[in-house]
């Protein structure tokens, strides 16, 4: 387990392989992960990457202001209906195409995003809608 966000920090940044995956897969405490995210703002989006991050600290990275971060949280599997709904009207169009290829993304949401401003949340919600025809069509 992770115990401090220097820890995390060091860990991250190193260069032994055994190093990183510890920070990729590691658990913290929530007090660990928001220690990180204060004193380290650079590392936001590595927390986003692990494995283990819990949603309440991926639910304060959708708000953060690196649109890295954000679409990374956009990809997490644990993500909840409510978060997708909220980074479905994130101002940034590659955070709402992530939401498209979601996993837990609502046809309803998807669908919502067929009038999105930007071509590139269109396309990526045609292609996901069409994803789930074609799957459908085959089960």
């Amino acid at each position: 387990m992770i115990q401090s966000a220097a820890e995390f920090v060091r860990l991250r940044s190193s260069e032994d392989p055994a190093e990183y995956h510890r920070a990729a897969h590691e658990e913290a405490d929530v007090s660990v992960w928001l220690d990180v995210i204060d004193k380290y703002p650079d590392m936001r989006f590595w927390v986003a990457h692990n494995k283990t991050v819990p949603l309440e600290i991926l639910e304060l990275l959708a708000s953060d202001p690196d649109v890295r971060v954000r679409s990374f949280v956009a990809t997490k599997r644990k993500i909840n209906i409510d978060l997708l709904q909220k980074l479905a009207l994130d101002e940034d169009d590659t955070v709402r195409a992530a939401v498209t290829r979601h996993r837990r993304a609502t046809t309803e949401l998807i669908e919502s995003l067929l009038d999105d401003e930007s071509w590139f949340v269109r396309d990526a919600a045609n292609e996901a809608l069409a994803k789930r025809t074609i799957s459908r069509g085959l089960a």
